[in-house]
């Protein structure tokens, strides 16, 4: 069990870190995202289809005026291949040019509209073109049938070429589905190579008239066309069987069957005559085969327009199909979630019900006020913890009365504790630097201060004349009260000692002293440490150690200097060693000229709107009254500073140093 718990450690970490509605946030984030993902690509993969069906859709577009255009082609080609019968024909051979270039020009706009989607650009201008070359070359020539026979057959080649392209790039080719892509095997591929092979035989019937004989070529290619005419009309047979067989919708047979029983029934009718074709004793009917072959071709163009009707009636179905299941999914999905989504919320009104009435209960025991249980009407964790909270409450009455009793025990405690404190102060008072002990200082002019926030202070401050050698110290212990009392005195007591001892050395002075601090500090179990700046003072010079706040020089003359003591040393009592992080910094004195230690207590100090006092503040007063006493600028830095702290509480100790070249 502890081995599986141990698993879910850093979530609980993270989630403990969390309150209630930033954990729902990520829970239903990691709950919503894989199923996002899953949604996008499940609806991605349903468009993709419905894009591709709509893709088929522009293919069938596109072929029905190239089924117009293959259609008028075949019959202009069969007119001017008459040349008998040139003039007759000529109005109709004039309505079919017209009808074609009418049919260019709207497979022109629509060439535009489609060809980024279909890349037919190409291969529709080069059909247009030989079109137009093709009207050039046949007004400068005489019927010549063998050679515009074969720049008909050139421009269907193009016409055939053009329509096979559109099948692969608009995916009619890959078609899914058995229904639609047999019924685009028959207007793609099956029905234009009928309705090839029919304009052929009419053509090798109509030579056969215009050459008033045939010859055993004309046999044989007859019967090659309808060999192939009926292989063709046999695999359209099958294909739509297969059609009508695997068509879910059920539309094509009743649509299709009567049209396409018509036009193979007259295929059949044509080819039954293979067999005395075969007879080279038997004369060609020509008209047999031109008449029958005539009525066939409009039959497959009949069908064609049925059956590509038919095919875009199943994939305008397929594509509102993959309408309907994106809509379906999306509704179904947006459902589990709203529901959810109000699970959650439900969820989190509940936990925050309980929360809320056990926060309104712990007020009501922290004021004693509380005289019901807390009441919960469910059965799931929650219930145990308010179970434990009403337990809790009741040993927290019964304890209340014992407290009471404890608190008046205190108030007696308090008193000693009081009388103990006041003797701290009394003492550290005590040990400040007196009046006359500063006066035996002949070269300098000395005025301190120190004023603590509680009954015991933090700050240090001391100056010692020994042999000769003036030494100032100045500190700052973390925080206030008997303990920080108590290692300010400690400290006070560790200077004096070394210096008796006439230590003079910075280095080992300053890791001497910290070394018996952070013992003692170590065997009173406390955090307490300080901040601790010395200064030796001999013939106009000071030397300045330990890390504390800023010194401040006001020179005679009105500039002022800010020593930063930051790499000078380490906190005090922090590390049993810091001897490689003492140094020292000389200062030459003149007359005049004024040196300030002080605490931050003077510098953080906040008036009513949190306003700090500063170091700015702090300067701007000292340059002004540099000219004065040490005492007098004393005053008027520490009426300064009252002026700027107002009504505000004080809530750091106040030390300040003051130190003037005579």
């Amino acid at each position: 069990m502890n081995k599986i718990r141990e698993i879910f450690i850093p979530a609980i970490l993270m989630l403990n870190r969390l309150k209630y509605p930033q954990k729902f946030f990520l829970i239903s984030c990691v709950f919503i995202l894989p199923i996002s993902l899953l949604m996008y690509l499940l609806i991605t993969e349903i468009q993709s289809r419905s894009d591709f069906a709509k893709k088929e859709i522009y293919g069938n577009t596109y072929l029905r005026p190239l089924r117009e255009l293959r259609e008028d082609i075949l019959q202009i080609r069969l007119l001017t291949n008459d040349c008998l019968n040139q003039k007759k024909n000529l109005n109709k051979i004039n309505n079919l040019t017209y009808k074609i270039d009418n049919k260019f020009n709207y497979l022109v706009k629509l060439d535009k509209e489609l060809t980024a989607i279909l890349h037919t650009e190409n291969k529709f201008k080069l059909t247009k073109e030989n079109w137009y070359n093709l009207q050039k070359i046949k007004s400068q020539e005489n019927c010549n049938s063998i050679l515009q026979d074969e720049k008909y057959n050139l421009l269907l080649k193009q016409v055939y070429d053009l329509k096979s392209h559109i099948g692969d790039t608009s995916n009619l080719i890959l078609d899914p589905d058995l229904d639609s892509y047999y019924l685009m095997d028959a207007t793609l591929l099956k029905l234009p190579q009928t309705q090839e092979i029919l304009g052929n035989i009419q053509l090798r019937t109509q030579q056969i008239v215009i050459n008033q004989k045939a010859i055993p070529y004309d046999r044989a290619e007859l019967l090659i066309l309808l060999g192939n005419l009926k292989d063709s009309n046999e695999q359209l047979k099958r294909n739509m069987e297969v059609a009508f067989k695997n068509n879910p919708k059920g539309n094509l047979r009743p649509k299709l069957t009567k049209q396409l029983s018509s036009f193979t029934s007259k295929i059949d009718l044509l080819t039954q005559e293979l067999e005395s074709l075969a007879n080279t004793n038997k004369p060609i009917v020509t008209d047999f085969y031109f008449l029958n072959a005539e009525d066939s071709l409009k039959q497959s163009f009949i069908l064609w327009d049925e059956t590509i009707n038919e095919l875009d009636i199943l994939l305008h179905y397929r594509i509102d199909g993959f309408v309907k299941k994106q809509f379906t999914l999306s509704i179904f999905v947006l459902t589990i979630l709203a529901i959810v989504l109000y699970l959650f919320i439900s969820f989190y009104l509940g936990v925050m019900q309980t929360v809320s009435s056990l926060s309104t209960a712990s007020k009501q025991m922290i004021q004693g006020t509380l005289t019901e249980a807390v009441a919960l009407n469910s059965r799931d964790e929650l219930a145990e913890v308010v179970t434990s909270f009403n337990d809790i409450a009741v040993a927290l009455v019964a304890a209340n009365q014992e407290v009471q009793i404890l608190n008046e025990r205190l108030k007696e405690d308090n008193y000693r504790m009081k009388a103990e404190l006041d003797v701290t102060r009394r003492l550290q008072k005590m040990i400040l630097p007196q009046e006359e002990e500063l006066l035996e200082i002949s070269d300098l002019d000395i005025a301190g201060y120190m004023e603590s926030a509680d009954e015991v202070g933090g700050d240090y401050y001391d100056i010692i004349h020994h042999n000769g050698h003036v030494k100032i110290g100045i500190g700052d212990v973390t925080g206030h009260g008997l303990e920080s009392g108590v290692l300010m005195i400690m400290v006070q007591t560790a200077v004096r000692t070394l210096l008796e001892n006439n230590e003079t050395n910075p280095k080992k002075f300053l890791d001497s002293l910290n070394r018996t601090i952070y013992s003692n500090v170590q065997r009173m179990q406390s955090d307490k440490n300080l901040t601790l700046c010395l200064l030796d003072y001999q013939n106009k010079k000071l030397r300045v150690y330990g890390q504390h706040e800023e010194v401040i020089v006001i020179r005679q003359k009105g500039t002022l200097e800010r020593i930063d003591t930051i790499d000078l040393g380490f906190p005090i009592g922090l590390e049993p060693d810091i001897s490689q992080l003492i140094a020292y910094k000389d200062i030459q004195l003149n007359t005049g000229d004024v040196v300030v230690l002080y605490t931050d207590g003077i510098t953080e100090a906040e008036d009513i709107n949190g306003v700090q006092y500063q170091i700015e503040g702090l300067s701007r007063v000292l340059k002004q009254n540099s000219q004065k006493s040490a005492k007098e600028i004393r005053q008027e830095v520490i009426n300064d500073l009252q002026r700027h702290i107002g009504k505000q509480k004080v809530f750091d100790d106040i030390t300040l140093v003051i130190l003037k070249q005579k």
